[in-house]
C-alpha cells in the first residue's frame, strides 16, 4: 500500500512526516512552495526513499489552492504543465524522478466532477509524460478521462477526510470534515483495503478502490497518524510500498 501526503507547503512538518511515507505530492508554486522549498523537499524525499509527485493548483496562494476558480482550458493546462515542470527540473538537478502527479485543493476537487477541469488536467499530464501516474479519487471524472488515454492512475482514497454519500468530500468548512483520531482512521483504512469499502458520514457503505493513501500534512495529528499506520499495517499483513522494498 502507498501511503502519501501532500509537502512543500510551508507546515514545518515535512521532515517528521518523510520517514512514514512511501510518496509525496510536493507544491510546485500554484498554492504554495517556491524553488528553495521544492528543492529541499525533493533532497528529503530522496533520503528517505520516499516517490516523489508534481502537486499543481490552481494560482491562488492567498487562499492556499481551496478556492474554486474558472480559467480557460488551455491555460489552466499550461499553468498546471507549467508547474509540474518546474518541479521536473529542479529534481533532475538533484538525480531525482517523478513518479506521479495529484492536483491540489480545488483543482483536484473540481476535476473530480467537472469535465472540462478534468481535460485541461488530464491533457497537461500527457502533454510532460504519458507515462507519468496521475493520482485521482475512484470513480471520478478525472480518473476516467485518464485512463481513457491510457494514462496510469492510482486511486486515491482520503484516511483522515469524512465522506459524503457520493464519494466526495466533506467540506473543510464543516466541523467534521478532518478525522483526527488513529485508531479510527485504522478501522477506515482497513476497510477500505480488505473491504473496499468506505463509510460516508451518514453511515451509508459505498465501493472504493484504494491504491494510495492520503494523509494531510496540516492535520495537527498528522505525525501520529502517519506514525500510527507504519506500526499496525504490517501487523494486518500489509506493506508501505518505499523504494527499493521488497
Amino acid at each position: 500500500m502507498d501511503i502519501n501526503c501532500d509537502l512543500g507547503e510551508g507546515v514545518g512538518n515535512d521532515h517528521l512526516l518523510m520517514p512514514f511515507l512511501s510518496s509525496c505530492n510536493i507544491a510546485c508554486g500554484g498554492h504554495a512552495g517556491d524553488e528553495d522549498t521544492m528543492r529541499q523537499t525533493i533532497q528529503l524525499a530522496k533520503q528517505h526513499r520516499t516517490k516523489i509527485g508534481a502537486h499543481p493548483s490552481f494560482p491562488d496562494k492567498e487562499n492556499f489552492g481551496r478556492t474554486e476558480m474558472r480559467i480557460p482550458s488551455e491555460q489552466l493546462t499550461s499553468l498546471v504543465l507549467d508547474q509540474i515542470e518546474t518541479l521536473d527540473a529542479i529534481a533532475k538537478e538533484e538525480g531525482a524522478v517523478l513518479n506521479h502527479v495529484k492536483p491540489h485543493g480545488a483543482l483536484y476537487n473540481m476535476a473530480t466532477v467537472d469535465k472540462g477541469v478534468a481535460e485541461a488536467v488530464v491533457k497537461a499530464v500527457l502533454l510532460f509524460d504519458e507515462k507519468i501516474i496521475l493520482y485521482a479519487p475512484y470513480g471520478s471524472v478525472m480518473a476516467k478521462l485518464a485512463l481513457e488515454q491510457s494514462i496510469r492512475v492510482m486511486f486515491e482514497a482520503f484516511a483522515d477526510r469524512n465522506y459524503n454519500d457520493d464519494l466526495t468530500l466533506v467540506s473543510r468548512k464543516l466541523e467534521n470534515a478532518v478525522i483526527q483520531n488513529p485508531e479510527e482512521i485504522l478501522t477506515r483504512v482497513l476497510l477500505m483495503i480488505k473491504e473496499k469499502k468506505v463509510k460516508s458520514l451518514s453511515g451509508q457503505l459505498s465501493h472504493i478502490q484504494a491504491d494510495t493513501l492520503c494523509i494531510h500534512g496540516d492535520n495537527s495529528h498528522a505525525v501520529d497518524i502517519v506514525s500510527y499506520l507504519n506500526q499496525q499495517l504490517p501487523i494486518h499483513h500489509i506493506s508501505i510500498a518505499k523504494i527499493g522494498a521488497v
